[in-house]
């Protein structure tokens, strides 16, 4: 990692995801609801972007790691370009964070492990749910979700059209509010090798 001065406090730290756990894990204890939230962004066919806010379920030692339905918009656009970036922002820290990076599947045990651990309607309305798609009536989504309980019980295992994406980063950048907006910007960019170079950004 190549290291520049001045980087102390929120910011101190040598493991870029070590430092986005500790700002979340700061974030639970003072945003009202879903600190995990991130903006989600991708590209379609077209080149047309898009966005949507979805949960952060997982920070691993190297990844960013979300969950959805594989039928939906946002899927087939990942699994277009390859690439996502996202932002995650906390009004009650004044901090954000911004990660743009390339996704891969996460569709094996993991997956399951993590689906079996939702509450029980929110895997029931996984299968029922078929995401993105135009939908007639709520009552309509409701009918098929009593029919889903109905034939799958109280422990449905993993829609094989449902599970996880892991976004590995080639670049995060936190930042801080500052006074008189003259904000605190570190940009972390992983060359070829794997090495984080680090620089201090203008506000």
């Amino acid at each position: 990692m190549a290291s520049i001065p001045n980087r102390t406090g929120i910011f101190a730290g040598d493991d870029p995801f070590e430092i986005a756990r500790s700002w979340l894990s700061e974030a639970e204890k003072t945003e009202p609801n879903d600190a995990n939230a991130i903006a989600l962004s991708t590209v379609d066919s077209h080149g047309m972007p898009n966005a949507r806010m979805v949960l952060l379920k997982e920070i691993e030692t190297d990844a960013f790691v979300i969950y959805t339905n594989y039928q939906s918009t946002k899927a087939a656009e990942i699994d277009y370009a390859g690439k996502v970036a996202f932002v995650m922002h906390w009004k009650s820290l004044r901090r954000q964070i911004r990660v743009r990076g390339t996704v891969t599947k996460e569709d094996g045990a993991q997956a399951d492990a993590y689906f079996a651990s939702r509450s029980l309607p929110s895997r029931l309305g996984a299968w029922a749910s078929e995401q993105s798609q135009p939908l007639t009536s709520r009552s309509v989504l409701m009918a098929r979700v009593a029919k889903i309980t109905a034939t799958k019980g109280l422990h449905p295992a993993r829609p094989p059209f449902w599970g996880g994406y892991r976004i590995v980063p080639t670049e995060i950048e936190f930042w801080a509010d500052g006074q008189h907006r003259l904000h605190d910007r570190f940009r972390w960019v992983c060359d070829k090798g794997g090495v984080w170079v680090i620089a201090r950004l203008q506000p």
